[in-house]
């Protein structure tokens, strides 16, 4: 069972390709590769390529806690850089079929710098979900815990929970994030951004993401929380998004597709052993 490594502002996955491996990954197979300490360790698996009918390369994407993702920004950077690595794309635009939609991806600066257009956001809870009437989430007020937060919520393919702040930390994401993800509103989970606007160019964020905890750096949130800054006027088209890992360049058009720009570094290769399981 042969994978590969790499981080993407310290958001690290594991991809393996399912040709050099024998039959599916099981639910406990992907949560004992994923632990830090009884496995590899990582913020999720990359299963791919693998056939699409949709586009160039299909890809699965799998949380440490087993579930599937739709979508993953960072993930679909570190899956670009693993093509170009294999030889398997150039410096050409190419497409990948993900549960959250067709992206289309560029590797530039030789392998070190991915271009992803993410697709569109949208705001409204028939699309994302959230639960009540139809209607864009916007400013609207939840519970969570002792607290009530004014939140937005959006989805880049894959449901996000966007609070505003004027100052936003890990203690707050750690604390209030589990609450949010599995809060009533959302009937499959959300991802969490506590964001804090520094300018019309620059927005921090601090991020709960589901399925796998507290994230130094999320491409999906840093694209859901640009457009919400920007659909609720606090910024403007173009944005760098600060985390703990590091700095994204999320582009917003004006139909709210989204064009994000970020580095990917590799760490390792190897082979799994039986053994672990």
């Amino acid at each position: 069972m042969k994978f590969l490594k790499y981080h993407a502002l310290g958001n690290d996955y594991i991809v393996m390709d399912p040709s050099e491996v024998k039959g599916d990954l099981s639910l406990e197979q992907i949560r004992c590769i994923c632990h830090r300490n009884f496995g590899v360790g990582s913020d999720g698996i990359l299963w791919g390529p693998s056939p699409s009918d949709k586009a160039d390369f299909g890809l699965r994407i799998f949380n440490p806690d087993g579930s599937e993702a739709e979508k993953s920004g960072n993930g679909l950077r570190i899956f670009s850089r693993y093509l170009w690595d294999r030889k398997k794309v150039r410096d050409q635009p190419f497409t990948i079929d993900t549960l959250g939609g067709v992206v289309e991806s560029q590797v530039r600066r030789e392998g070190r710098e991915v271009r992803v257009e993410m697709g569109k956001v949208n705001f409204h809870s028939n699309a994302i979900p959230v639960a009540g009437p139809p209607r864009e989430v916007l400013r609207e007020t939840i519970e969570a815990g002792d607290r009530s937060f004014e939140y937005c919520a959006a989805t880049v393919g894959n449901p996000h929970c966007v609070i505003p702040l004027p100052e936003v930390d890990k203690r707050l994401a750690c604390h209030y994030g589990p609450l949010l993800e599995t809060h009533p509103n959302f009937p499959r989970r959300t991802n969490v951004q506590f964001l804090a606007v520094r300018d019309r160019a620059n927005i921090q964020i601090e991020i709960w993401e589901r399925g796998a905890g507290y994230t130094l750096a999320s491409g999906s949130s840093s694209s859901a929380a640009a457009a919400v800054a920007h659909k609720l006027g606090l910024v403007d088209a173009s944005v760098t998004v600060h985390m703990p890992g590091g700095e994204l360049a999320i582009d917003i058009r004006p139909d709210f597709s989204i064009v994000m720009t970020g580095p990917v570094t590799a760490i390792c290769e190897g082979e799994l052993r039986l053994e672990m399981f």
